[in-house]
């Protein structure tokens, strides 16, 4: 590193840094913009995502956020802890709480903090400082300012975040395209999907679905029954959440229940969001958030079923037809057993089979092709920040 940078730490280089005003929000539309945790859930504040509420001319003074004050999430999921984001504009728009606010002395360039405070995030600093509880992570005033933090003159500082301005703009604009190329592979395929269930023709049947398939609830075991480890004479039970994350598993007597799903059923999620979900079967019992669908197999075969199942039309139908209840949708069976299912013969079934499989491991190449160049354009990112911070931009 260059001679000319000091040495010090983040506490050095803030003149304030403080928690919001704590006051009462609603989603009105009307009052002063408070600022919440899903305000820079993006790295950037987004004034859509605000609360509203009354404030008084004495805290309106206090908390009202400054073009140059930076934003840092302090409490959140693991992931987002030390998210930060920059607050360029001049917009009224006041600091709440649960978002700590952040502004620098006079001899650090604001910009150059908030891409010192993003390379931290960039490269899971906080995710090894922050204290875990059960559903939040914090990292604390005190934390934040013991960090090490180099700087040189203000004069380079500005240069640095011009460099640093030129290359994240360059590589933001790669990334909306790869991300638009990304989005546009996945269309593709949901069109060439939605297309294919919507033809008719001489050799298709149409039958409603309660005609040509089973479809089987399940049930609630106490949770008296339910143990959190593997045990001899138990079985998981599965339920909607355990197709975003295996980390909360649940297990009951096999005894005690009689529905059942392995690994080549049908499981549909009963409740949303996402409404109406359609998954593979896992190992185990379900609870009464899925349903088992069972098709003929004299009329359908079941991987046909299955990508039907996916097609945007009937997942439209259903959203529109389902009751909601406590701020959830539910699919009803009896509400599936009156739509239509076109029915080709078996040999016609599995050629869609066959093409829809081939389209989408086509369309799955193509993803991991865009997801590793965006993948790169992160690491990029990284490593001038590092180059920057090392004094070798």
């Amino acid at each position: 590193m260059n001679q000319e940078w000091i040495n010090a730490n983040l506490g050095e280089a803030f003149s304030l840094i403080r928690n919001g005003v704590n006051c009462s929000q609603n989603k009105s539309g009307i009052g002063d913009k408070i600022s919440r945790i899903e305000t820079i859930a993006f790295s950037n504040v987004d004034p859509g995502k605000v609360g509203y509420a009354s404030l008084t001319a004495e805290q309106k003074d206090k908390y009202k956020i400054n073009k140059g004050d930076i934003l840092f999430s302090h409490i959140n999921s693991v992931p987002h802890v030390g998210k930060t984001a920059f607050f360029d504009t001049n917009y009224e728009i006041y600091h709440g709480i649960n978002l700590l606010l952040i502004r620098a002395e006079n001899f650090i360039e604001p910009q150059f903090l908030q891409y010192y405070l993003k390379r931290l995030f960039l490269f899971g600093y906080w995710k090894k400082l922050c204290k875990q509880s059960v559903n939040q992570a914090s990292v604390n005033q005190t934390d934040i300012k013991g960090v090490p933090f180099n700087y040189p003159l203000i004069s380079e500082q500005k240069r640095i975040v011009t460099k640093l301005d030129e290359c994240f703009e360059a590589i933001d604009k790669a990334r909306s395209n790869v991300e638009k190329n990304l989005n546009n592979a996945k269309e593709l395929f949901q069109s060439q999907l939605n297309q294919i269930f919507s033809q008719k023709g001489d050799e298709y049947e149409t039958k409603s679905f309660g005609d040509v398939c089973e479809i089987i609830g399940g049930s609630q075991p106490s949770k008296q029954m339910f143990v959190y480890e593997p045990q001899e004479g138990y079985v998981r039970l599965i339920q909607v959440r355990d197709y975003r994350t295996d980390k909360f598993m649940t297990y009951i007597p096999k005894d005690k229940t009689k529905k059942f799903c392995s690994k080549d059923d049908i499981m549909i999620g009963r409740y949303g969001p996402p409404i109406f979900g359609i998954f593979s079967g896992i190992d185990g019992a379900y609870n009464v958030a899925l349903m088992k669908a069972v098709p003929d197999e004299k009329l359908l075969y079941k991987n046909y079923f299955r990508w039907f199942l996916k097609n945007k039309d009937l997942h439209k139908f259903v959203e529109k037809s389902s009751a909601r209840a406590a701020g959830q949708s539910g699919v009803r069976k009896e509400l599936l057993y009156a739509y239509p299912v076109p029915i080709p013969t078996l040999d016609f079934q599995k050629e869609i089979v066959n093409q829809l499989d081939e389209l989408k491991s086509q369309t799955q190449t193509l993803e991991s092709n865009y997801q590793q160049e965006l993948d790169a354009l992160d690491e990029l990112k990284k490593s001038i920040l590092q180059k920057a911070f090392n004094g070798e931009l």
